[in-house]
């Protein structure tokens, strides 16, 4: 095995030196990834150094003052404005993307329309659905500043996440799948729902991933719409902050900057959980459908 990695290796070695642009290109793309790698590796460890030091028994009470700076009510309310966002957006972003995949005809001018739209929503700073969301969710609909204003605006703006990462998953189905399915007397819907779906779902998983890391790391717009409240409401309809927005109201008063990078190991600690389990379900996914 070892001599077959040397021969291949240096074959590749003998490609490039007989193809001068592809042995730069090769060194530009090495670069670029030892600079993605070392910048994210420089700030989780920058994170971890500042932060661990300062995890301290009084940052996990369960209520919040000015003493203990507990970011227990704000881990609460992420879990619950993450789990509301995706209650609204997972169900419609998906059926969306079924629509547009199994149901729509294929270049049709509405689904044109409906897939630049939703690109184009994807590329809209958050602050502009902030002030969206307060303007419709907070004044018009008189929510005020809540949870529920806040799920819905993050709903809409991991909408167009879920039903691109869903359109793709979707479309990267064979088509024998669905020829196999029909010629088994399967109809159209049971086709979608028993086939086509379990088929994709390691790649519908992965885009409500990146939805999840989007909202649990989101501020500004929840500061406009959630609040910055430092407790856990009793409903939806009350005010409160996310981890993100509590760590952010920390670090911009300044006395608290240590909890700060607190908050921030709690924050990674959180999101690579959560990606380890959505990779041994993406997994178990895919044996599942082998």
């Amino acid at each position: 095995m070892t001599n077959i990695n040397k021969v291949s290796y240096n074959q590749k070695i003998k490609s490039y030196l007989r193809n001068p642009f592809s042995l730069i290109l090769f060194i530009l793309v090495s670069i670029a990834m030892l600079i993605s790698v070392a910048a994210f590796v420089y700030m989780v460890v920058y994170i971890a150094v500042k932060g661990i030091p300062y995890l301290k028994p009084s940052l996990f009470e369960l209520k919040y003052n000015s003493d203990n700076v507990s970011l227990t009510p704000a881990l609460i309310n992420t879990l619950t404005m993450t789990i509301s966002a995706l209650i609204l957006a997972v169900p419609l972003g998906i059926l969306s993307a079924v629509y547009l995949v199994e149901y729509a005809r294929r270049g049709s001018k509405f689904v044109s329309a409906v897939r630049l739209t939703s690109e184009t929503l994807s590329g809209i700073p958050s602050i502009v659905f902030g002030l969206f969301g307060m303007l419709m969710f907070v004044t018009a609909f008189k929510w005020g500043y809540s949870l529920l204003a806040g799920a819905f605006t993050l709903a809409i703006m991991i909408l167009p996440l879920i039903m691109r990462t869903t359109e793709e998953a979707l479309r990267s189905v064979p088509d024998s799948y669905r020829e196999g399915s029909f010629a088994l007397g399967a109809g159209k819907l049971r086709t979608v729902f028993r086939i086509i779906l379990p088929a994709a779902m390691p790649g519908i998983l992965s885009g409500v991933i990146l939805a999840i890391g989007r909202v649990v790391g989101e501020t500004a717009a929840l500061i406009y719409t959630a609040g910055t409240v430092a407790q856990v409401p009793k409903n939806l309809m009350g005010s409160g902050r996310t981890l993100a927005v509590h760590m952010f109201a920390l670090s911009s008063e300044g006395f608290h900057i240590n909890e700060a990078y607190a908050t921030g190991v709690v924050l990674l600690v959180i999101v690579f959980i959560i990606n380890r389990l959505s990779n041994s379900i993406a997994k178990k996914l895919s044996k599942g459908k082998e």
